[in-house]
């Protein structure tokens, strides 16, 4: 089975959701049995890398303009799986999947993941939030298979366009907490003494509230000073907001932005955290929460349906917005041990949900689907 794949960036250690998820899947389903080839955007991509634990990388010039970034990005990806003789092409996100038509019209077999309604972010403008639901409304309609991250968002598509849809999370892989420091003494942090969040900068993350919570809570507070707030990651297109926040940073020593980490960096960081905050206006479904969760840390989060699909208990999650909540739940939390127990049993919970080759073998049971309706249909002609 061919599948070639476009509405990512590429992989490995590019920033991202759908970037992440993919990194993850594709080598899975390698391992399934299928032949699988990534359409990459070679701005992002390490020019050495065409190939990745057995999945090849195709390195296809692009725009890095925002607004044009994607959709050109797909539209030459179509007629590069056309090329490629593909069984399925696998289109990820709403705005690629505006592509779902020209990819129909060429006679492929194509299947959409939804990973949530981007066009609620607010750093589109009217006609981009046109274009991308234009996408929902193609891959929506218009594709062999759907597939959706959680269930608020099979809801939503379910409700808007009549069609049924599967439902197949985002996964994580299960790390042992690590035990070397470096990192921490670089950014003279102290184990279990920081807050940790992680994702672009980009406002519907709110680590603008974050940070306005950290400074109300630590004002003053003598044992609150000793803790930090570290901030991982960085801005795909530098602009206002990301400049804003890093001013906004720069004014308490104890916030630190450390930029994008990958690998040992983003372990370490994650293993030695308090606590782990999620402040979001709007997600898919998070894989740093998993990651979170899945290294055993104590977690609080936004209210919002992605989040509260997750399975956090009722008292770790705070009003979207509401920076006096945020600071009530962080100061609360920041207190309360998190014991043995109750780290090993949302480890465990990870684990029996958000199993990367259970989802590989879901999504090939997808593929499949597709594949022998195609047959079927062959066979009644």
């Amino acid at each position: 089975m061919k599948i070639v794949v476009i509405g990512t960036r590429g992989f490995p250690n590019v920033q991202g959701g759908v970037e992440s998820h993919c990194e993850h899947l594709y080598p899975n389903i390698v391992l399934h049995g299928g032949d699988v080839t990534v359409i990459g955007r070679k701005p992002y991509l390490s020019p050495q890398v065409t190939e990745y634990k057995k999945v090849k990388i195709v390195h296809k010039e692009c725009t890095t303009n925002k607004y044009l970034e994607a959709i050109s990005h797909t539209f030459s990806g179509v007629f590069e799986a056309k090329k490629l003789n593909a069984d399925i092409l696998h289109i990820h996100a709403i705005g690629p999947s505006i592509m779902t038509l020209v990819a129909k019209l060429m006679g492929l077999k194509v299947v959409v993941t939804n990973h949530g309604p981007d066009y609620v972010r607010s750093k589109w403008n009217l006609f981009a939030k046109i274009i991308l639901k234009l996408g929902e409304f193609f891959g929506s309609k218009m594709a062999n298979e759907v597939i959706c991250i959680s269930n608020p968002i099979a809801e939503s598509i379910e409700k808007k366009y009549k069609r049924n849809v599967n439902v197949i999370p985002n996964g994580v892989i299960i790390e042992d907490r690590v035990e070397s420091k470096e990192f921490l003494k670089k950014h003279h942090l102290t184990d279990h003494k920081y807050i940790l969040c992680v994702g672009r900068l980009v406002p519907e993350k709110g680590f603008h509230d974050l940070i306005d919570a950290f400074n109300r809570i630590t004002n003053g507070q003598d044992q609150l000073n000793s803790w930090k707030l570290v901030v991982v990651g960085d801005a795909d297109h530098e602009g206002k907001y990301s400049l804003e926040l890093k001013d906004k940073a720069k004014q308490n020593p104890n916030v630190i932005l450390t930029g994008t980490l990958k690998g040992q960096a983003l372990r370490e960081v994650f293993s030695h955290a308090g606590l782990f905050v999620l402040p979001s206006y709007h997600e898919g479904l998070p894989i740093v929460l998993l990651e979170a969760m899945s290294f055993g840390l104590s977690c609080i989060v936004s209210d919002i349906p992605a989040n509260r699909n997750v399975g956090l208990s009722e008292d770790r999650h705070f009003k979207a917005g509401d920076i006096e909540a945020l600071a009530a739940k962080i100061k609360k939390y920041m207190s309360v041990e998190f014991s043995e127990s109750e780290s090993k049993a949302q480890i465990e919970m990870i684990r029996q949900n958000y199993d990367w080759d259970h989802i590989a073998e879901k999504t090939v049971d997808v593929y499949n689907a597709v594949l022998n309706r195609k047959k079927r249909e062959m066979q009644l002609v």
